[in-house]
């Protein structure tokens, strides 16, 4: 491989590297922004929604939820993030 092969694959593997890492450490989204979103994809108004807790890897955030009726969900919301520009898909909820 030439020196320029070599260059070129480093230079990619750091811009990957940078990108995916960019990408988790600036998630967006409020809990607010997350209520608000999952309370929708799971029919309730977001008032009657606790979040529970939230975690972040790469582009989705893992979202934990509790009903004032006391029934939990689970819901993956992907996007929020600088790459994203902010922007997320509907969120894929379900009964845990």
């Amino acid at each position: 491989m030439s020196l320029r092969g070599i260059t070129l694959v480093v230079m990619t593997s750091v811009l990957a590297t940078g990108c995916a890492s960019l990408a988790s450490s600036t998630n967006m989204l409020s809990d607010e922004d997350i209520v608000s979103q999952t309370a929708g994809a799971i029919g309730y108004p977001p008032a009657e929604v606790t979040l529970v807790s939230r975690r972040t890897e790469g582009v989705n955030t893992y979202v934990e939820l509790q009903t004032r009726d006391g029934k939990p969900y689970t819901c993956i919301v992907n996007g929020g993030n600088l790459l994203s520009m902010g922007m997320t898909n509907p969120p894929v909820c379900n009964k845990k």
